[in-house]
């Protein structure tokens, strides 16, 4: 079929535009896909960092550039050069998640060097192929529709398709494409697209393309290659994670926020939000009651209880040993998180089935946006949230977010924040220390040792100062009278060093979580 313009000649030109315009919708997702793919595994094996995603994005568009800039070398066979690449990125960038789980679960521990090589050369070679896509479709478009383009039309249309493809990916990437496919199904399904477009464009323009047989061979190869790749893709994810985690893995899933996984091996159960552990069963109660009992032990009655975090509910457990309490309100980003400790027997277990008490009342919201629009106060508030490693994180340690804390907390009442290692990173946690004194609470720090993390740190917020509680529920196995006085003092290896406030503005403590935290990885 040629669809060239000539004088006299109509061409049938509606399904070729249509299609073409649809392959720049389709490329257009697909390259975001891979990008973001990237970016999240980077940040998945590597550390949860901000570092990861700039990294990963800044060498995928500088190579987007690269073949942008390629595109125009090519001045033959362009329908032929366009299927070449199109099979290519959807056979490389298709398969890039499945091959970086796989090499980094193959590579021994602490190698992250090779591992950041094949990462960067993937996303550089990647990057360069989807940037040689809308160049060379722009000058089909122009060669077959010239009569119907000027540049201005042409530049418009291709490139109102090219967003809109990024727009629905951005918004379909975490909330339905993660948490129903997983990264590594996600990817090579975007691969697959990417195929489809090489076998439209090949019946589209089978009148210029030399080599047509092989050409059709190639889309048939790659796209079995691709469905192949898929069907085994919960395999490989499991073989991969299981070598990751190094033991049995009884719960695996991608939320819209989290890849959450849920070990149990001889020595108990533990869980890992992207890959970061955050606890073990068989000391988790120390970190928790390190975390509850001392301010709810110095309130000495307290009824009214908020949880910020702690979707596990570990935390409310320990609050609910407390017969004065009535009502505890727990707030938790997550809606996965929260189901699966309160209906999971295995799990639920751990916590006592605290989720399932008619005394809570679970909120699925961001806590920074919940406190802004409620009212209310509480006599205890216990900020359990995972560690500031981004910006999204970082603001939840903001002199904004304790400020909205203390506007919450009740006059006589005490607020504890999970604050990281004060030995590990020792400037993080003084940074929060200044944070709260800054919105005027007074800080009282303490730490403890939980074999799991190390030394960890906390953070008591009041508006008085803090007395030490000579009088604990019953049951506890870690804190008590005699123990408490010991978190309280630092020894000069963990002592105060000076730090900056945090705020939204600057959010000094995620660059500074990052350094400290890179040293130890």
């Amino acid at each position: 079929m040629n669809l060239h313009h000539h004088e006299g000649q109509t061409a049938p030109v509606s399904l070729a535009e249509l299609l073409l315009l649809a392959s720049v919708f389709v490329i257009a997702a697909c390259g975001l896909v891979y990008e973001l793919a990237a970016g999240a595994l980077a940040s998945y094996l590597l550390g949860d960092s901000v570092l990861q995603f700039s990294t990963v994005i800044g060498v995928y568009l500088f190579a987007m550039g690269l073949g942008s800039w390629l595109s125009r070398f090519v001045e033959r066979q362009l329908v032929g050069v366009f299927l070449q690449v199109e099979l290519l990125v959807g056979v490389i960038g298709g398969l890039m998640p499945a091959a970086l789980f796989a090499v980094h679960s193959l590579l021994p521990p602490g190698a992250a060097t090779p591992f950041r090589v094949l990462l960067y050369g993937l996303v550089l070679l990647v990057g360069t192929l989807v940037g040689l896509e809308i160049p060379l479709v722009m000058r089909i478009l122009k060669r077959h529709f010239s009569a119907r383009y000027g540049l201005k039309d042409l530049v418009s249309q291709v490139l109102t398709f090219d967003y809109l493809g990024a727009l629905l990916v951005a918004l379909a990437f975490p909330l339905v494409l993660v948490p129903q496919l997983g990264l590594v199904r996600t990817g090579i399904a975007f691969g697959l697209l990417n195929v489809a477009v090489a076998v439209w464009a090949l019946w589209l323009f089978r009148a210029e393309v030399r080599a047509r047989a092989a050409m059709a061979a190639a889309c048939t190869l790659s796209a079995g290659l691709l469905l192949a790749a898929l069907l085994g893709a919960e395999r490989l994810t499991t073989w991969a994670e299981d070598r990751f985690y190094g033991e049995h893995i009884v719960f695996k899933q991608s939320s819209a926020y989290q890849r959450i996984v849920v070990t149990d091996g001889q020595a108990g159960t533990r869980l890992f939000l992207n890959g970061n552990l955050q606890f073990h069963s068989r000391d988790e109660y120390r970190y928790h009651e390190a975390l509850v009992q001392p301010a709810m032990a110095a309130h000495g009655a307290p009824k009214r209880v908020l949880v910020l975090g702690g979707g596990d509910g570990m935390a409310v457990r320990e609050v609910l040993r407390h017969a004065s309490v009535e009502q505890v309100t727990l707030v938790e980003l997550d809606p996965l998180m929260t189901t699966l400790f309160r209906d999971t027997p295995r799990l639920a277990a751990l916590n006592g089935r605290a989720l399932a008490s008619p005394k809570l009342t679970i909120v699925n919201a961001d806590a920074f946006g919940w406190l802004e629009q409620h009212a209310g106060t509480f006599d205890v508030i216990v900020i359990d949230f995972p560690d500031p490693s981004n910006f999204a994180l970082g603001k939840l340690y903001t002199a904004s977010f304790y400020e909205l804390v203390d506007q919450h907390l009740a006059a006589s009442g005490y607020a504890v924040v999970q604050t990281t290692s004060p030995l590990v990173a020792r400037r993080s946690f003084w940074t929060v220390v200044a944070t709260v004194e800054s919105v005027g609470l007074t800080a009282t720090p303490y730490h403890a040792h939980v074999p799991s993390f190390g030394e960890w740190g906390f953070v008591l917020a009041s508006r008085r100062p803090f007395r030490a509680p000579t009088q604990f529920p019953p049951g506890l196995r870690f804190i008590n009278a005699q123990t408490l006085p010991t978190l309280l003092d630092f020894p000069p290896d963990m002592a105060r060093v000076p730090a900056e406030v945090n705020r939204l503005s600057n959010q000094v403590l995620v660059q500074t979580f990052e350094e400290e935290w890179g040293k130890v990885h």
